[in-house]
C-alpha cells in the first residue's frame, strides 16, 4: 500500500485495495500450508471460504482507511496501521482460524 502511494502516487484507499489483494493471495498460501497445516484438505472449499472472508476484509480495510485518512485526516500510514490492527484482530484471525481453516467434524 505504501509503495503504491509513494512510488506510483496512488490514493491511499485504492492502494489499500491493491495491497489487500496481494496480501490475501500470500496469506491464503501461508495459512493453508504453514500456519494451520491444512494442505490435506480440498483447497476449493477453503478457497471459497477464504475469498468470502477476504472480500469482506478488503471492504473493512478500505472503509477504515477512508474513515481515518479522509474523514479524520490521520496521516495515511498511521491510518493503515490502525485499520490493519483492528481488521486483522477482530475479523481476519478469528474467521480464518475457525471458519476457513478450522477442522470440520464429520457426523457419523
Amino acid at each position: 500500500m505504501v509503495s503504491s502511494v509513494e512510488l506510483f502516487h496512488a490514493r491511499p484507499v485504492p492502494a489499500t485495495v491493491v495491497g489487500a489483494t496481494c496480501g490475501a493471495v500470500t496469506n491464503f498460501l501461508i495459512g493453508r500450508y504453514w500456519t494451520y497445516r491444512r494442505g490435506d484438505v480440498a483447497a476449493e472449499r477453503q478457497l471459497l471460504r477464504y475469498a468470502i472472508v477476504s472480500a469482506a476484509s478488503l471492504g473493512w480495510n478500505a472503509v477504515g482507511e477512508h474513515l481515518f485518512a479522509d474523514v479524520l485526516r490521520v496521516q495515511y500510514i498511521v491510518s493503515r496501521v490502525i485499520t490493519a490492527l483492528i481488521v486483522s484482530n477482530a475479523w481476519n484471525y478469528p474467521l480464518q482460524r475457525f471458519f476457513v481453516f478450522g477442522e470440520r467434524r464429520v457426523s457419523e
